[in-house]
């Protein structure tokens, strides 16, 4: 496993009122995706930006989008979304009846096809679509809010996932990780198997450090 890691800023946790220059920000702080939580209110219990709102934001900064789509039938929805190339499209084992089809959708427009697995869902969810995706999310909190606690045994669900795609001969797949990835967590999870953060209110948008600062604290805990 590489000591580069990869962040990805969540939109939600950014500056609602000032958004740009948060963008602005997180790019110059090297940033490598800004994190798009689409909710719809009956997969989770909560709504956030719609995909044309959050398309508006990309005049702001150049980085590549990491849509999560936590909306029930997301087939429904590919192709409402400004997809670009080199995207990553996230949505959840449970949201669709034909989760194989609508990876095929993603990867048909450039971008990055993951599956995105909640607290209780098991790994064997993804065994047979190891050939459609290029990551897997591990949701280490219940999908819904910001701010949460992490779901302790997530951790050993990390390793489990970095040994069951090793095994398969993929260790290409990433793993990410969405929940609590605070400064302590990070490192934790990274010498786990992960190396695709979200970040947001516990770490990058943490009042107790500028931006910038906070990526590089991240980057150097993950560091040997």
């Amino acid at each position: 496993m590489t000591d580069k890691i990869t962040l990805s800023a969540s939109l939600m946790c950014a500056d609602v009122l000032d958004l740009g220059s948060d963008l602005r920000t997180l790019e110059r702080a090297g940033i490598d995706f800004i994190h798009i939580d689409v909710m719809d209110g009956h997969f989770v219990p909560n709504l956030m930006l719609s995909p044309q709102l959050a398309a508006k934001t990309r005049s702001a900064c150049s980085l590549r989008y990491d849509w999560h789509l936590m909306i029930e039938n997301p087939e429904n929805w590919i192709d409402k979304i400004d997809i670009r190339q080199g995207d990553m499209i996230s949505v959840h084992a449970e949201s669709t009846v034909h989760l194989q089809r609508v990876l095929t959708q993603i990867r048909a427009k450039g971008a990055v096809a993951a599956a995105a697995l909640n607290p209780a869902t098991p790994l064997c969810f993804i065994e047979d679509i190891l050939p459609d995706i290029g990551c897997v999310l591990i949701m280490t909190v219940n999908p819904g809010y910001a701010g949460q606690g992490m779901v302790p045994q997530m951790f050993d669900k990390i390793s489990r996932c970095r040994k069951m795609l090793d095994d398969a001969g993929r260790p290409d797949i990433s793993i990410q990780v969405d929940g609590n990835c605070s400064f302590v967590n990070v490192p934790k999870m990274h010498s786990a198997g992960a190396d695709n953060f979200v970040v947001g209110s516990s770490s990058v948008f943490s009042p107790d450090h500028s931006i910038c600062e906070a990526a590089e604290i991240l980057r150097k805990s993950c560091a040997k």
